[in-house]
């Protein structure tokens, strides 16, 4: 099922990200480095929508931190990969997630 999802949709431009102080295209190319690393190691018969849960909820555990800045890219990737393995190991609430954005 991953096949029917476009990771360019998710990827980010440098407006996207918010305002880091002159270092928008730092923060839009390490979240873009994160999002295609975890996304070689979802499985194929991964669901679009648990996709779309995962790749949000990896910008809002980073988004507005120094982190992103500050530690070093295969950390972050590192990181991220630890966080999907574990978010799909515990299985993904996906009713939790449509609730949060409502």
């Amino acid at each position: 099922m991953k096949d029917l999802v476009n990771i360019q949709d998710y990827l980010f431009q440098v407006a996207d990200v918010g305002d880091w102080e002159g270092e928008e295209e730092i923060v839009a190319d390490r979240i873009n480095t994160i999002y295609h690393s975890v996304w070689r190691r979802f499985p194929d018969d991964i669901l679009p929508a648990e996709i779309d849960h995962l790749l949000h909820a990896i910008w809002n555990e980073l988004r507005g931190s120094l982190v992103l800045l500050e530690a070093d890219e295969d950390e972050l990737v590192d990181w991220a990969i630890c966080y999907v393995n574990n978010q799909l190991e515990e299985g993904i609430k996906l009713d939790d997630a449509a609730d949060e954005e409502e």
